[in-house]
């Protein structure tokens, strides 16, 4: 066995002296620094982060939608605002009431055709609008006294005011109105300071000083009411009058076109409805 390793260790010497020297390397040249191309996977695309504020977008004659996003001094989103603003010479606004049998918000936009479909109102545990409500008329329930705001719809167009600025007169006719609280701009001025009030989705409805209507969602929960209030009477959406509605799981919107839904967690007895004349 020794005399086969040394055979084995003598022709490997042999054929390493027979082996060329290896040149010397040539002097090394500069090569051009490449340009790194990032491709990114399907599974990872890249996601730009959205501008902060839209701008207004047209939707259609008459119909405009902006989407505005709150950010924190640490860079934390806060709040998503998804607003449309809708010229009321070229659509109509409706009410719809169940009261007693509270309706999926997509079962309401898909029964009435409507082009948009919004929360309406409070209610109570049993279903009932918890202030005045009309619907092609006919009024039901009992008004606030001295708080909240009312949305009135008929023929002169659509108002929001203040019950405290302009109480109800049960003399007064409407084709549709509904009623909520509080208001949260009051001649173009913040009109709710109290801290009373959690943070919370809230939707909002409000005419500007042009007499376009406004349908405000704030769908993240992250203000309270007095910070809603001040937020939109300082924003550049030209707010005269603006009302809370109903927020929390109620809060939501349908938009049939272009297809938008802000989906509300819970059925709902009453809704407001927007159609193209």
């Amino acid at each position: 066995m020794v005399g086969v390793l040394l055979v084995w260790v003598t022709l490997a010497c042999r054929a390493a002296a027979v082996l060329p020297t290896p040149a010397a390397p040539a002097s090394p040249t500069r090569q051009p620094t490449p340009t790194l191309i990032v491709i990114p996977s399907p599974a990872h695309p890249f996601t730009p982060t959205p501008p902060n504020d839209s701008g207004w977008e047209l939707l259609q004659s008459g119909l405009e939608r902006r989407t505005i996003r709150l950010v924190a001094a640490d860079g934390r989103l806060t709040e998503q605002f998804t607003i449309l603003r809708i010229d009321p010479t070229l659509f109509t606004f409706r009410i719809g009431y169940s009261p007693g049998q509270p309706i999926p918000l997509a079962t309401w936009q898909a029964e009435s055709g409507a082009l948009i479909a919004l929360n309406g109102g409070f209610f109570t545990e049993q279903f009932l609008a918890t202030g005045l409500i009309v619907v092609d008329g006919q009024a039901s329930g009992s008004s606030y006294v001295g708080f909240g705001g009312m949305v009135t719809m008929g023929a002169g167009g659509l108002d929001v005011r203040s019950l405290v600025e302009r109480p109800y007169d049960a003399s007064e006719t409407f084709d549709y109105a509904l009623q909520a609280f509080p208001m949260l701009v009051l001649n173009g001025e913040a009109a709710y300071q109290t801290a009373d009030f959690d943070a919370a989705r809230r939707t909002v409805i409000g005419v500007d000083e042009n007499g376009r209507v406004l349908l405000i969602f704030a769908s993240w929960g992250g203000l309270t009411l007095a910070e809603l209030s001040s937020y939109l009477a300082a924003a550049d959406l030209g707010l005269v009058n603006a009302l809370n509605l109903d927020g929390g799981t109620s809060t939501g919107l349908i938009l049939a076109d272009p297809p938008e839904n802000i989906p509300a967690f819970v059925a709902v007895p009453s809704v407001i409805l927007v159609f193209p004349k």
